[in-house]
């Protein structure tokens, strides 16, 4: 049995086996940290440490302190009743110079039987203030004797738990008492995940000394080492991963050749149709696309851009490449808005040109869908553009040469991959995102695809003036919309909810609606709704009334971010816009500025903002770059849920690494990834071995996903 073998085993173990686990806490440890291995709690690091060798003086006290620790002895304790039938446990705990209360709402009577008056205790935990006094909820208590005997380091690690964990008894103290019983269990049977000449060259610690030291570390510089071992290993992985994934894809897979000779049709989409100059990004994307299509390997890329760069023309000029050279092309967007907004663009560049083009979405009619089936099937159908419909099994292709995905994001790889099934070799793809990706993420989460972007606007767009205003400035809001409405203008509104949510104090739309109706009453103005609990017919109707202008304002949720274009629609105003992500408070301020006039967007906002809050409403007012803005995002929130699948299919797991301070380590790692490969492009010598098996590991149960976005 191999070495790897053993250790997979081992942590590969249900945690409810480990000593002082059992069924019950194995259950709470699944559902409320997703922690259900020994593997998974041995990776469960601390989120921070406190240094327990300071000592507090009671009278040092205060509610703004992090945790602290002191010592002293009770004076004597009570209970005291907090609500009908639920008491509370009061102890007066003393050192000489004060006495603070530290209190109980569980564990009463075991806190009462064990706790002795005349020993000295540790006391660790949050000053607290009630009553304008001091007080310390549910602390770390400890004999000092015992503290003084169990203390490894004066580094103490804080694990993350749950209120549902903390009422049932499992805190921060209890995990790192299992994880020292781990680590017993395990000691000597953890086996390297680098090879050893690896591990020499670039100063890495080993696994195991780097798994004892982050649940117990020694001291900081050990400390420091061990979390270094770890981020480095899991952003190497990725990277290895990612960069042996697109080496066997260029190996691998074929594609087809669109010869350049042949563009007569791109040609006259030009002369005829296209009656400005391309940006220079344009310009250079379009030559990264073409120069991937002559090479005879099949293309996968990212095209990034920001709101009205321009990707839906880089996208068509691209499909036409692959009908000038007999191929059919597709686009799949998330929705039906979307979807429509791209035929509607196309279909203006492609006026007078011998060229078919259809739309297929869950509401086209049934004769009109057979009539499109038979169509692309024949090879009469040039183009189609869809939704989800696209890849439902009875659309067949008759040469599907360019498949673009348009907010890649939203659609499931699995879902993906369905339309590359629709040919027998694999066409060309590429995937578009209007949220802009910072580079760090893009390395790590795209780093199997060549990616491209279009990082300018088209000349002649104004700069949208962004403003913020707080809820008691409403009447003046109101007061700007008349004005730009009575100047022919349209506005948006955007709400985060469709209705009121228990938990949220945000502005939903049915009650936004409410207003507005009151603010806006007809005759004199009309409103359009479109949310996406409506049916598509109701949505597209309401769309279609704002597009034609017959109503000034629309009042939506979210569903407008992406696919709408009203060139008259001057004003965005964004409600609850602390709600809001800021790579969505960009998306959503890009729907507006696409005309000649003037836009704006506002910011309307509670009259009391979190300090995250404010920072994401001063990025919107001083940024209208959407690169600088995602930077800023994941600054902000960290990858969030920009970490999902990746391209390739596995799932983003960092234990330890942080991509918004780590970026420096990304490229580092990518550098040694890509001279692994360059050297040992199989990763077949034996010095190389360890990396085969692990990212075959990570790999398994991936079906042919590597070939593809």
């Amino acid at each position: 049995m191999n070495r790897q073998f053993i250790i997979i085993l081992i942590l590969d173990n249900e945690l409810k086996y480990l000593p002082g686990v059992g069924p019950k806490r194995a259950e709470l440890f699944k559902t409320e940290l997703g922690i259900s291995s020994w593997g998974d709690l041995l990776f469960h690091f601390p989120y921070r440490y406190i240094d327990r060798s300071k000592f507090y003086k009671i009278n040092e006290l205060n509610k703004d302190l992090p945790y602290i620790q002191i010592k002293g002895k009770f004076t004597h304790i009570e209970t005291s009743n907090f609500s009908k039938n639920k008491k509370k446990l009061i102890g007066y705990f003393a050192d000489s110079t004060g006495v603070v209360e530290i209190i109980w709402f569980q564990g009463i009577n075991w806190i009462l039987n064990s706790i002795s008056r005349d020993k000295e205790y540790v006391i660790f935990g949050k000053p607290t203030i009630f009553g304008n006094r001091i007080n310390i909820v549910h602390p770390d208590i400890e004999e000092i004797t015992k503290w003084q005997t169990q203390l490894v380091s004066n580094l103490y690690p804080q694990y993350s738990t749950s209120e549902k964990l903390k009422t049932n008894y499992i805190n921060s103290k209890l995990i790192h008492k299992l994880c020292d019983t781990l680590l017993k269990q395990v000691k000597g049977k953890i086996h390297e995940t680098l090879p050893p000449w690896f591990r020499q060259k670039y100063n890495l610690m080993a696994l195991e000394e780097s798994l004892f030291e982050l649940h117990f570390p020694s001291d900081t510089k050990s400390l420091a080492k061990a979390q270094y071992r770890i981020k480095f290993e899991e952003l190497f992985y990725i990277q290895l991963n990612l960069l042996n994934l697109k080496l066997n894809r260029k190996q691998n897979t074929p594609g087809f050749v669109f010869d350049k000779n042949k563009d007569n049709i791109l040609k006259d989409c030009f002369h005829k149709n296209i009656n400005f100059k391309l940006t220079n990004a344009q310009t250079r994307v379009l030559r990264e696309i073409r120069k991937d299509l002559a090479s005879g390997k099949q293309m996968n890329r990212l095209l990034q851009g920001d709101v009205g760069s321009g990707k839906t023309l880089v996208a068509l000029l691209t499909m036409l490449m692959a009908v000038d050279n007999g191929y059919q092309a597709c686009i799949m967007a998330p929705t039906e808005i979307l979807a429509q907004q791209h035929l509607k663009s196309i279909s203006k560049f492609l006026k007078d040109l011998d060229i078919n083009v259809a739309l297929l979405t869950g509401s086209v009619k049934k004769k009109d869908r057979v009539k499109i089936h038979e169509d692309l099937e024949s090879g009469a159908l040039n183009i189609i553009i869809g939704t989800h419909a696209l890849i439902e099994d009875v659309v067949k292709f008759h040469n599907l040469g360019m498949v673009i995905i348009d907010e890649q994001h939203r659609f499931g790889v699995e879902q993906r991959a369905k339309l590359w099934a629709k040919n027998i070799n694999p066409p060309h793809v590429i995937v578009m995102t209007a949220t802009p990706i910072p580079r760090t993420l893009a390395m790590t989460l795209y780093g199997d695809l060549d990616i491209s972007v279009i990082d300018e606007l088209p000349p002649g767009r104004s700069k949208i003036i962004t403003r913020h205003f707080k809820d008691r400035d409403v009447l003046r809001v109101f007061g700007f919309i008349k004005k730009q409405i009575e100047e022919g203008r349209q506005i948006y509104v955007v709400f985060p909810l469709i209705s009121e949510s228990e938990n949220m104090d945000y502005k939903d739309l049915e009650d936004g609606l409410e207003g507005y109706s009151r603010a806006f009453p007809p005759p004199k103005y009309q409103i359009s709704v479109v949310h996406g609990r409506m049916k598509p017919a109701d949505k597209e109707f309401s769309m279609k009334m704002f597009v034609d202008k017959v109503t000034q304002i629309m009042i939506a949720t979210t569903v407008i971010e992406v696919g709408v274009d009203v060139p008259n629609a001057t004003v965005m105003i964004i409600q609850s816009a602390e709600r809001f992500g800021l790579s969505q408070l960009h998306q959503l301020r890009g729907r507006v500025g696409r005309g000649s006039s003037q836009s704006y967007c506002l910011l309307m906002t509670a009259d009391e903002l979190s300090e995250n809050a404010y920072s994401r409403i001063s990025t919107m007012l001083n940024s209208s770059d959407g690169f600088d803005i995602a930077e800023t995002d994941l600054r902000l929130r960290g990858p969030g849920s920009l970490e999902g699948k990746q391209q390739s299919g596995f799932t983003l797991d960092l234990k330890m690494a942080n991509l918004s301070q780590d970026g420096q380590l990304v490229q580092y790692v990518k550098d040694i990834a890509e001279e692994i490969l360059e050297d040992d492009p199989k990763l077949s010598k034996n010095e190389n071995t360890v990396f085969k098996l692990n990212i075959d590991k990570m790999n398994k149960g991936i079906k042919d996903l590597g070939e593809i976005s």
